[in-house]
């Protein structure tokens, strides 16, 4: 297998005197001699290259700097041909998507444009004029799609990391398939301005990358807020209130739909539950029947005219320039109804609200990113029923409004790769990549465009789905971890209420409390203080791991005729005591 080029590595390259021209330069050989993968579309010339590389003079020394990207080409680069994977649909956009352009603001340089089924039409990859693109690990198998030559590009080591899009499974099906974390963000936290649109109302802005730090240095950049994009669309923030405020249990789909073919075996999902619970994860099994129901509407239902709408002139004008797969899919949407499509809404909210109930009390779904991995030759018998096969997990989550990370877990016997996804409801982007650094060991991610605010430790009422929860919410808290109180502090029930509150009181030697971090703008600080009554307050809290932050504290007077609880730990061990 092909290493990855990771941040860490092109970092120690520098370190050690390369250039960036000669570490770029080296990233374009390795795509020429990969010519066989099919991934790219374009490649960025010397001459175009050349000018990235100057202008990094002026460029921040970030994670960033230095580092190549490749981009899907329903994506527009400044100076590049965008073409959808359609010639004739093809122009040459003298701006890059905001995405991209954050991205090279940061010292990133994109090398060129990447294989997609074509408009983003398909999860196989095989779906283009110029032929399938091959799977990174074996190319005997599917890549996965429609993002499949960015998946490819850093699955081969072409690039440190790389943007598709994601409005079934584009970016989280090629990332199960070549062995990589592939993250589809919350709708409108990563701009789509400048992107070919395949269902405006569900696409997404996907991220490719080999490891969770590259990740997360990427969505850093790319997930900044522009105020000036009118297509950005707001979402809250924050962690949804959990009965009893259960946190760490993940929802599991059971039943005679949860069925594995082609490469994967119901053993590789086996081994991946097993990880979850090494990761200190309760797993909680549920119906996925109403998610299901949910991904069939994709393309059964009204949503495929929004896929019409972008294609219609190409396919009056010229319909022979679309893929015979993509035009059969598109061409009947011309025939469907208003009428059909407020059913179809009214069916949605039914089923978004049974999957509600069926996960209710879990801090996220954990499900197959896709019930098998395909051979090249499995695809062309079937195209359209594996296809859509391929969508069996991943078509509902923008439907229903979910934001996801596929994971990888592993290999299968015969060495190809494996792995999950874990989707949280949208807003909740920033739980949702703690839950996967969770899941592999690592710290929880920071993001420096979220820190202006503070750090706040919260021990009792406040805690996610206790009864004061809702006004961190309010506020535009966003929960961050689970963690403790270095054991220096007695932990008491104090008199009053309600509602019930603790108070954590700072001693010599103590006990450890079970605490939540959570992220506060400053403008909720204020707010915030305002509804914490006497004896409490907000002063430093020392961590287990030796942090300092902010968080509630309680004054020694405020505990007479109150009851001292150390010995349960913390607030919900108490409760439930």
């Amino acid at each position: 297998m092909v290493d990855h080029l990771s941040l860490a590595a092109i970092a120690d390259a520098y370190g050690a005197g390369e250039t960036p021209a000669a570490l770029l330069g080296r990233c374009r050989e390795n795509i020429a001699a990969d010519a066989a993968f099919n991934a790219w579309i374009y490649v960025i010339s010397e001459a175009e290259l050349a000018a990235y590389i100057a202008a990094l003079e002026s460029r921040p020394r970030g994670p960033l700097w230095g580092v190549p990207f490749a981009v899907k080409d329903n994506i527009d680069v400044a100076g590049l041909p965008t073409t959808a994977g359609c010639d004739a649909f093809a122009y040459t956009p003298t701006t890059s998507a905001p995405v991209v352009a954050a991205l090279v603001e940061a010292g990133a340089i994109p090398l060129g444009k990447t294989h997609l089924d074509q408009f983003a039409t398909g999860l196989v990859g095989t779906r283009a004029f110029s032929g399938p693109c091959l799977n990174s690990v074996d190319p005997a198998y599917l890549s996965g799609g429609s993002s499949s030559g960015s998946a490819v590009a850093v699955g081969r080591g072409h690039v440190a990391f790389s943007l598709g899009t994601d409005t079934a499974g584009s970016g989280r099906v090629p990332a199960a398939f070549n062995g990589l974390f592939g993250y589809k963000p919350s709708r409108g936290l990563l701009s789509t301005t400048g992107v070919v649109p395949a269902c405006a109302s569900l696409d997404c802005v996907s991220i490719f990358a080999p490891d969770l730090a590259t990740l997360s240095a990427v969505v850093d950049v790319a997930g900044a807020r522009r105020p000036e994009d009118a297509r950005q669309q707001p979402f809250p923030q924050g962690l949804r209130a959990l009965p009893q405020g259960k946190r760490g249990r993940l929802a599991v789909p059971e039943g005679p739909q949860l069925e594995f073919d082609g490469a994967y075996g119901l053993e590789d999902w086996q081994a991946a539950l097993r990880q979850a619970e090494a990761a200190g994860f309760e797993l909680v099994p549920f119906d996925p029947e109403p998610l299901l129901a949910a991904g069939r509407l994709l393309y059964e239902g009204p949503w495929v005219a929004e896929r019409y709408g972008v294609v219609a002139e190409v396919l009056a004008s010229d319909p022979e320039t679309l893929f015979p797969v993509t035009r059969s899919i598109l061409a009947p949407a011309a025939d469907l109804t208003a009428t059909a499509a407020y059913a179809a809404l009214d069916r949605l909210k039914a089923l978004g609200h049974a999957l509600a109930r069926a996960t209710e009390g879990t801090e996220a779904m954990l499900l197959p990113t896709a019930p098998g991995l395909y051979t090249q030759v499995d695809a062309a018998a079937e195209p359209v029923a594996l296809n859509t096969r391929l969508g069996t997990w991943t078509n509902f989550m923008n439907l229903l409004g979910y934001c996801g990370v596929a994971v990888p877990t592993g290999t299968t016997a015969a060495g190809l790769p494996f792995g999950i996804t874990l989707a949280r409801p949208e807003g909740e982007d920033w739980s949702l990549l703690a839950l996967a650094a969770q899941w592999k060991g690592a710290a929880p991610p920071r993001f420096s465009h979220r820190d202006e605010g503070l750090t706040v430790a919260v021990c009792g009422a406040h805690m996610s789905g206790l009864p004061l929860n809702g006004q961190l919410l309010g506020l535009g808290g966003i929960f961050l971890e689970a963690t403790e109180s270095a054991p220096t502090y007695q932990f008491w029930h104090l008199p009053g209420g309600p509602p019930e509150r603790p108070g954590m009181v700072r001693v010599a030697a103590g006990s450890a409390v079970a605490l939540e971090l959570w992220h506060l703008p400053f403008a909720g600080i204020g707010p915030l203080l305002e509804k914490i009554p006497s004896p409490l307050g907000l002063g430093t809290v020392l961590l287990a791991d030796g942090r300092q932050v902010k968080g509630f504290i309680c004054e020694a007077f405020g505990t007479e005729g109150g009851k001292d609880i150390s010995a349960h730990g913390g607030w919900r061990a108490y409760l439930t005591s």
